[in-house]
């Protein structure tokens, strides 16, 4: 993204994830997060692997990349950013936002977490730092408490279990996918054989 393409303040939502594999469920969270708080836009940050996930098994972030093209492709408001894979090394929130600020100091960010990192907030990497540099967007998951110390934006969404892990593992023992990856997904999923397909 060019510093041409956005000259005027907006107001941008932020959603961060390996989306190993992108499922309907991050379209939900970042169509309904947009519209309950009017939001310009919505940039999907894929991580680097992230700190604490190091151990596990993460496709290549071309692929990632491409399924996450795929799925957005057909919704203008929503575009990606590759911060996180243009740079080396653990991602953390705190430096992702602070390089953000400095390219496009006109916008204003919300950053996007699902009620389970919400209780985590006091462990992050620098986040009294991070708070300044931006809103706290909580969307609510059933099972999970919202009560924090730190100023984070609440937004009620429609309950969707489906998460990144229950899809590798339908898709590893192909199982059933319908209604919870985009069928383009799916296809590129297959003919790339990922996730043992």
């Amino acid at each position: 993204m060019s510093k041409g393409e956005y000259g005027m303040a907006k107001k941008i939502g932020i959603l961060g994830g390996t989306f190993d594999p992108p499922h309907l469920g991050h379209l939900l969270i970042a169509s309904e997060v947009q519209h309950a708080l009017q939001l310009s836009e919505i940039w999907f940050i894929p991580n680097q692997i992230p700190p604490h996930k190091q151990s596990e098994h993460f496709t290549e972030s071309q692929h990632r990349l491409n399924m996450l093209r795929i799925s957005i492709q057909d919704y203008s408001q929503f575009s990606i950013n590759t911060i996180e894979l243009e740079r080396q090394g653990p991602s953390y929130t705190y430096d992702t936002l602070r390089l953000l600020r400095e390219e496009f100091p006109e916008h204003t960010f919300y950053f996007i977490i699902g009620a389970d990192m919400i209780e985590y907030l006091p462990k992050w990497y620098k986040i009294d730092e991070t708070i300044k540099l931006v809103s706290f967007v909580g969307v609510k998951r059933s099972g999970y408490k919202t009560n924090t110390t730190y100023p984070v934006i609440e937004v009620e969404i429609p309950q969707f279990e489906v998460s990144s892990t229950m899809l590798r593992e339908r898709l590893r023992t192909n199982g059933n996918t319908a209604f919870l990856l985009p069928d383009d997904v799916k296809r590129y999923i297959e003919e790339n054989h990922l996730y043992g397909t």
